[in-house]
């Protein structure tokens, strides 16, 4: 099983960028999938997530929308009014069931990240 994101980079405050996540080796139309970050000297936090219902991080509702393409076995991450306090790496994650939880423990599987620079 390999999830791999794609579509970080540097942008300026108040611009967008738009992550994506491709999964193979397995189908993930049933399970909830997500988006995590981890900044410099930081835990890694919960950002988005899709499965029955979807559910954002306080800090990004409003700014970012999470969509998913069972068909593909994709999610993307459209990423707006970028703050430098989104700067972080963005890991999309994955789920065995289909309900949307917050606790990065609970996802069994990671990409390799993708690095989101937001200049002031």
């Amino acid at each position: 099983v390999q999830l791999q994101a794609s579509g970080g980079g540097l942008v300026q405050a108040g611009g967008s960028l738009r992550l994506s996540c491709a999964a193979s080796g397995r189908t993930f139309s049933r399970s909830v999938m997500g988006w995590f970050r981890q900044a410099p000297g930081k835990e890694r936090e919960f950002v988005a997530a899709s499965g029955l219902t979807t559910d954002y991080a306080d800090s990004v509702k409003g700014r970012f929308t999470i969509s998913r393409d069972n068909a593909k076995i994709t999610i993307q991450l459209q990423m707006n009014s970028l703050k430098p306090e989104d700067t972080a790496v963005y890991f999309c994650a994955a789920a065995n069931g289909p309900r949307v939880v917050r606790n990065k423990a609970l996802y069994a599987y990671w990409g390799q990240g993708t690095l989101v620079t937001v200049s002031s």
